[in-house]
This record gives structure tokens, C-alpha cells and sequence, in this order.
């Protein structure tokens, strides 16, 4: 365990309880790290459909949720004043003792959290043995991350606050620049645009910021989208009788391509209802309340992209047009551009190894430079 490591988060903030503590709370003996606990028959059948009853069945076992541990070294609860929330933060920290080696952030898209990055995560720690540690983190009212108090509102999802958000947590783990490893930021979807708005104010401070990865996401076609989004949205099931029928559902409809995966992230999703509810466990975020920032999370991101002051890499799952300033950039060698063929939109979900070897070798790269070799971006 790095001297940074017991410095910035166990000195400051606790760690969850252990598994078989007797005092685990309800909430916490259902927590991302403990393994479930089995859940008794559905009252209700699965629907696919919104309002659409079919028959009964039991929550099928190739669907179980798997537990998180292992795949992060820690999961703790980050108490971050300036933003008045507790966030939940994965780490697994870099083996080289600060402020050597190297942290992604990883920040999660719109409605998932940081357990969607829990497969890459591993592979990331383990090729490049422990060199380069992982972060990812629930942001504001997605996951387990929480107001501080009932009277704190996090209703605001724009990508201002979301990037002050980021900041103010790295600033909180790592209050001294000269003693952080470097950083390298990874977001996904809306999370990548969070972290081009978060990279200039960490680079203000004096942080070391290797580059930043934005992982499916272009804003011409994303704002192309959004006036499709509520017709897709009407197909999303309210809720699921259990966890098992939410996994299946992620799964079957190629929302989440790797039923591995899936098994971990997708319970994460989820809070149980209401009493008075006709489904178990329902949305923790549900994305038709999230679009009032929908146009806050991609206006202005090829521009913030391509401006940011360090190595620039853009992951996309097909061959999505770029808009006229990301075309411009690619011919100029602003950026560098992967495409990984065969997966969806959750591309760290879907295929977790050959996402963090891109990663990887992007980090080495542009981490250890050699002299007169220009890192990514730079002209």
C-alpha cells in the first residue's frame, strides 16, 4: 500500500465495513462489495414491456449479480465539503510509492456507475502490474454517492457542476499536486465530456495529467440523438422483480454485451421501491429525469476536446461520423482515434481486455516520454 495511498484516503476517510462485520447495516449487506443475498421468488412476473404482464417465472441463476470484490483493492466513502456529497469511489491505488506511477480516473456515462469499469479495471492493474492504479466513482445521484445531508439537493446533473464534482474529489483525495501520480483521465459517454471540462482545472492546480480518453461519444451525433431520446426511452422497462431479471434484461436487449460484466455493473443500477410499488427494485437514476442537461453534456465537447492541454484519445465502438471540428482535428493529428469493432455503446463492459490494452499502450506512450517524440496531440 503506497504512503500516498494511507495519506489521502485512510487517514481521511473510512473504509467500509468488512463483509462479516455484525454491524453491517442493511444497505452495506447489499453493497457492491459484499456478495447479495439470495432474494426470495418475484411477486410479480418479468415484463419487457412497459405495462406488459407475462407469466411467472423464477429469477434465472445465469443472471446472478456477482459480487465487485476483487476486482478493486478498495471501495470507500469520500466526504467532499465543496460539492456537499459523499462519494463512493473504487481504487485500486499505483504500487509505485508517490508520486510515482500512475491513476486513471474513470467516470462513468449517464445512469450507470463506476462498477460499469470493474472488469477493465483488473485487466488495467494486472498488465501493467500495479504501475498504474485505477479510480472510478459514482458521480452525483448515480450509484451509491449521496448529499451530505436531507437538506443538500443533487438534482443538478450539468456538466459544470459534474466537472466540479470530479475536481473537487481529486482535490480532496490528493490535496498536494507534487505528491500525486500522474493522472490519466478515462470517461465514458457523458462522463468523457465531464472529464475535458475537469482536465483544465486540474492542469490550473499544478496536477500532472497524462491525457485524456473519451470512451463513444461525438457530439454531432450525440446531439443528433436527443430528440430521439424520449421514443427510446418509452421501450425502458419502470422497474424488475429482481436483480436477476434486471441483468437479463441489460443483457438480452445488447444494452450490456458481456454477461460477465453485466453481473457486476447492473445491480448497481438499481434501488429496492416503494412499499406501494409493483416492482421490486427500480431505477436509481432514471434517464428521462436527466434530460434537462442532455444539450449541457455535448454542446461545445469537440471544442473543449481539442483544446484541452494534453494527449487526446477518442475510443468509439463504430465507424460514428465525426463531426467538422473532430475531422479537422484527426487531420491534423490532434487527437488519436481507435475504433473496437464488435462492441456497443458500453464499450469497458463489452470488451474489457482490449479496451485497457488501448489504454495502456496510450499511457505508456504518452507517460514516459522519450526525447523528440511528441506525445499524442502535440504539434
Amino acid at each position: 500500500m503506497s504512503d500516498l495511498y494511507r495519506s489521502a484516503l485512510m487517514a481521511k476517510l473510512p473504509k467500509l465495513p468488512d463483509e462479516d462485520e455484525e454491524e453491517m447495516d442493511e444497505e452495506e449487506e447489499t453493497g457492491d462489495l459484499a456478495p447479495l443475498p439470495s432474494m426470495p421468488p418475484p411477486s410479480s412476473s418479468f415484463s419487457k414491456q412497459k405495462g406488459r404482464v407475462q407469466s411467472r417465472r423464477a429469477p434465472n441463476p445465469e443472471f446472478s449479480p456477482i459480487s465487485a470484490a476483487g476486482f478493486f483493492e478498495q471501495a470507500v466513502e469520500v466526504i467532499v465539503p465543496e460539492s456537499q456529497l459523499k462519494f463512493r469511489v473504487f481504487y485500486t491505488p499505483p504500487s509505485a510509492p508517490a508520486p510515482g506511477g500512475t491513476i486513471m480516473v474513470l467516470h462513468h456515462g449517464a445512469g450507470y456507475s463506476g462498477l460499469s469499469f470493474a472488469m477493465m479495471a483488473k485487466e488495467i492493474t494486472a498488465e501493467t502490474g500495479g504501475e498504474c492504479g485505477v479510480l472510478a466513482l459514482d458521480c452525483r445521484r448515480h450509484g451509491r454517492t449521496t448529499p451530505l445531508n436531507e437538506t443538500v439537493s443533487d438534482e443538478d446533473l450539468s456538466v459544470d457542476v459534474l466537472a466540479e464534482d470530479a475536481y473537487n474529489l481529486l482535490c480532496t483525495l490528493f490535496p498536494d499536486p507534487s505528491t500525486t501520480p500522474s493522472l490519466l483521465l478515462v470517461g465514458h459517454s457523458m462522463g468523457g465530456s465531464v472529464l475535458v471540462r475537469t482536465c483544465p482545472m486540474l492542469l490550473t492546480k499544478k496536477y500532472r495529467v497524462t491525457g485524456v480518453a473519451v470512451l463513444d461519444v461525438v457530439e454531432g451525433s450525440a446531439m443528433e440523438a436527443l430528440p430521439h431520446m424520449h421514443h427510446l426511452l418509452n421501450s425502458r422497462p419502470d422497474g424488475f422483480n429482481n436483480l436477476e431479471d434486471a441483468i437479463e434484461w441489460h443483457v438480452t436487449n445488447h444494452t450490456i454485451r458481456n454477461p460477465t460484466s453485466a453481473r457486476i455493473s447492473v445491480p448497481s443500477l438499481f434501488v429496492p421501491s416503494s412499499p406501494d410499488s409493483s416492482q421490486r427494485f427500480v431505477w436509481r437514476t432514471p434517464l428521462r429525469s436527466t434530460a434537462p442537461y442532455w444539450e449541457s453534456w455535448f454542446l461545445g465537447l469537440s471544442k473543449s476536446f481539442l483544446e484541452v492541454r494534453t494527449a487526446r484519445l477518442l475510443v468509439l465502438a463504430g465507424t460514428d461520423r465525426l463531426d467538422k471540428d473532430l475531422m479537422l482535428g484527426q487531420m491534423m493529428g490532434k487527437f488519436q482515434l481507435v475504433v473496437i469493432p464488435g462492441t456497443g455503446h458500453m464499450i469497458q463492459e463489452d470488451d474489457p481486455s482490449k479496451l485497457a490494452e488501448i489504454l495502456i499502450e496510450f499511457w505508456r506512450r504518452n507517460e514516459r516520454v522519450i526525447p523528440g517524440v511528441k506525445k499524442v496531440g502535440e504539434l
